[in-house]
């Protein structure tokens, strides 16, 4: 499994707005195009995949942006990957339940395939974009003490 830009900056947005919540009541796609290194071009493919998911809400205006709809503890990285990535499973028979694959029955390696799944699928719903805020305010409180 290999996540693409797409899903990689929507996390680093999500965060983003979560981080700057308290700021401002909306968040300029500028301002976060600035601060993430993201350019407002790709910015413009992402915002509205994450906007029609519920996950942000939009203003348009002069004191028009972006912020979350919700708060950071109600998204899961898992939530924010399927949304810009489609399936995430390893496999293309795992993204059916019951599996549809005509060899489910007689494949030797699909308890393998099933076991990952069932460890990705615990690691992307078990973190939260609260936590990644978290991971990386922590993370610059110690980078600042060194």
């Amino acid at each position: 499994m290999k996540i693409s830009t797409k899903g990689r900056y929507a996390l680093r947005v999500m965060v983003d707005l979560a981080a700057h919540a308290d700021e401002s009541e909306y968040i300029r796609l500028k301002d976060i195009s600035q601060r993430q290194g993201i350019t407002l071009k790709y910015l413009e493919q992402i915002m509205p995949l994450l906007t029609r998911a519920g996950y942000v809400r939009s203003y348009r205006g002069n004191n028009g942006g972006y912020r979350l709809a919700k708060d950071p503890k109600e998204y899961t990285v898992g939530d924010v990957l399927r949304t810009t990535e489609g399936s995430i499973a390893p496999i293309a028979c795992l993204d059916d339940e019951p599996n549809q694959c005509e060899r489910a029955s007689q494949c030797t390696t699909l308890p393998f395939w099933e076991g990952l799944w069932n460890v990705i699928r615990e690691y992307v719903d078990g973190v939260t974009v609260a936590d990644l805020l978290e991971q990386s305010q922590s993370q610059n409180r110690w980078e600042k003490d060194k």
